[in-house]
């Protein structure tokens, strides 16, 4: 069975030639977070570190997306495969276990809905034309669905200081404790609400607060956005589970490469709270995108556009 990589590196770091081994793939790992050019023996020597790891668990390892020290897990994983990150269409390889393996949690999810639908409070008025709001009233009734979601939201909503700005990085991470914590039936239904009007579809759209989760003053370049992602583990991590999980196929019935809607959406959601968080785009669609933009690319518009279009104009998302 894979072994998850925290137990892997244990084991590597337990033999002396494996640990030699990994040394090696941390340098060379470190050396490319720092842009820090390799010269030719340098990257021949990292490429062999990682061709001796042969059959290892260690280069076979993979991450749980709600495991205990996920963030120390993904770092082991990049060290491993480090020359994977050279470009954005090279990380086609997620260092997550696949869906299907990991664990799913029992929720009450069910039971609590059926209290919100047999309720005829004034204040459920309209749950029938609002999904998004009965949503919101079902997680009300969980303890840990609301608290995280009132964690996120008083912090993504809070002033700093006298300036009228809120705290972005503490944000983002509020988003992602609800989207890792709070069972998937609570978070994609909250996410994921199937709206007929713009009042259900800006509640939608403000599921993730996003003045502060999303937009900022100005767009950022693409570019830019992307080499912020890929100096995260975090970020890269999700990057590249979005990018192998909701790989677009234009010959394909469904869009997809891999046919699996579930683990794209799953993927999706794995997005947000990471410096590269997506959103819908307005009141009326489901249209969704980065806050970034391909002007001024330059010679590397081609690269931008395809980043921007795996969220733009992906037929599998």
């Amino acid at each position: 069975p894979r072994s998850d990589c925290v137990v892997a590196e244990r084991l590597c770091l337990s033999d002396s030639t494996c640990n030699a081994t990994y040394r090696i793939l941390e340098n060379c790992a470190l050396a490319k977070t720092r842009l820090l050019p390799l010269d030719h023996d340098s990257r021949v020597r990292c490429l062999n570190a990682e061709l001796d790891l042969g059959n290892s668990s260690l280069l076979h390892c993979k991450c749980h997306r709600r495991m205990k020290r996920q963030e120390h897990c993904l770092r082991v994983f990049w060290t491993v495969h480090s020359s994977m990150t050279d470009g954005y269409f090279n990380l086609e390889t997620s260092p997550y276990e696949n869906p299907a393996n990991e664990e799913h949690w029992k929720t009450d999810y069910n039971k609590l809905a059926a209290l919100v639908s047999g309720k005829n409070c004034s204040q459920l008025a309209g749950d029938a034309t609002n999904p998004c709001l009965k949503e919101t009233h079902v997680c009300n009734l969980s303890k840990k669905c609301v608290r995280l979601r009132t964690d996120y939201a008083s912090i993504c909503t809070r002033a700093a200081g006298s300036e009228d700005v809120c705290d972005r990085r503490k944000c983002l991470r509020g988003l992602r404790n609800f989207f890792e914590k709070v069972p998937e039936d609570f978070t994609k239904r909250i996410l994921f609400c199937p709206c007929q009007d713009e009042f259900c579809g800006e509640r939608r759209r403000k599921t993730i607060v996003p003045e502060c989760s999303f937009q900022s003053n100005t767009k950022p370049s693409c570019l830019w956005l992307l080499d912020f992602c890929l100096e995260d583990p975090f970020c890269k991590s999700r990057l590249a589970d979005f990018q192998q999980n909701c790989q677009p196929a234009d010959m394909s019935p469904d869009g997809c490469s891999l046919h699996n809607h579930a683990a794209c959406l799953q993927a999706y959601m794995g997005m947000i709270g990471t410096p590269m968080t997506p959103n819908y785009v307005s009141n009326s669609s489901v249209e969704v995108s980065l806050w970034c933009t391909c002007e001024s690319s330059g010679n590397q518009k081609e690269k931008c556009d395809q980043i921007l279009g795996m969220f733009e104009s992906n037929k599998c998302l």
